[in-house]
């Protein structure tokens, strides 16, 4: 895709979001009532009085929807947090679980896997949830490429284009092990920062309670507990063992 295309397409997204928070790299954060991406690099947040802001996106570590649960909905939402989304296990790699998604990637989603030690199949889970396997995906958030990485996060995790896709998945797997590492091998809170950000799960003890977020952990849960229990992930890793062998 030319950086022309890429250009008319970003001019052209513009999302109102009712309310949101962006996140910034030095720790600061900003409701915003919009938000748009003007180019590659800069990023325009609105603001309830009318105002609005343009900055450069590198600053922006994230923007996340704040829509918070219904006071109807609390109890039954605060229950399915408690009892924890993703199955109590290890999400360290091993080598009889692959990729849950097939696609022309799962090699290089396995070699990252082994490389940074995490789940195969968790890994191709959130590449689904984050992009479908488009490499070129932009979000209305400037989030970019297989694993939907920010620029500040492709930056902290060494990724200098996050359009090459090996080394989108590299830097989005570096970032899943070091969550992985920082909530205890949790996956509800690790998933949880990878959606919201890492400081809002410390806000908040916990999974954030923004609708997004947990629809984002409760899909991709859902997603892993099904292939768990269908057994068709170790199926998939021999697959690929086996293709790698010829």
């Amino acid at each position: 895709m030319k950086r022309s295309l890429i250009s008319a397409l970003l001019l052209a997204c513009a999302i109102p979001a009712g309310a949101s928070i962006a996140l910034f790299t030095d720790g600061r954060s900003m409701k915003v009532t919009g938000y748009k991406l003007v180019d590659q690099d800069s990023i325009e947040l609105m603001f309830r009085n009318g105002g609005a802001m343009t900055l450069p996106l590198s600053r922006v570590e994230r923007i996340v929807d704040d829509e918070v649960v219904e006071p109807a909905e609390e109890p039954a939402v605060k229950q399915m947090i408690a009892a924890g989304m993703f199955p109590k296990r290890s999400w360290h790699y091993d080598p009889v679980r692959g990729p849950i998604f097939h696609s022309k990637y799962d090699r290089v989603i396995v070699d990252a896997a082994k490389k940074y030690d995490v789940d195969a199949a968790l890994i191709s889970a959130v590449i689904k949830a984050e992009s479908d396997f488009n490499p070129r995906d932009i979000s209305g958030k400037g989030a970019r490429g297989l694993m939907q990485l920010m620029p500040a996060t492709a930056e902290r995790f060494g990724v200098t284009d996050s359009f090459n896709a090996r080394a989108n998945i590299r830097g989005g797997v570096r970032y899943l092990r070091w969550l992985l590492d920082t909530f205890s091998e949790n996956a509800d809170l690790a998933l949880a920062a990878y959606n919201a950000g890492e400081g809002n799960v410390w806000k908040y003890d916990g999974i954030p309670p923004f609708r997004e977020t947990i629809g984002y952990v409760k899909r991709i849960s859902r997603v892993v507990r099904e292939a768990l229990t269908a057994d068709t992930a170790p199926a998939a890793a021999a697959a690929i063992a086996g293709a790698g062998q010829n």
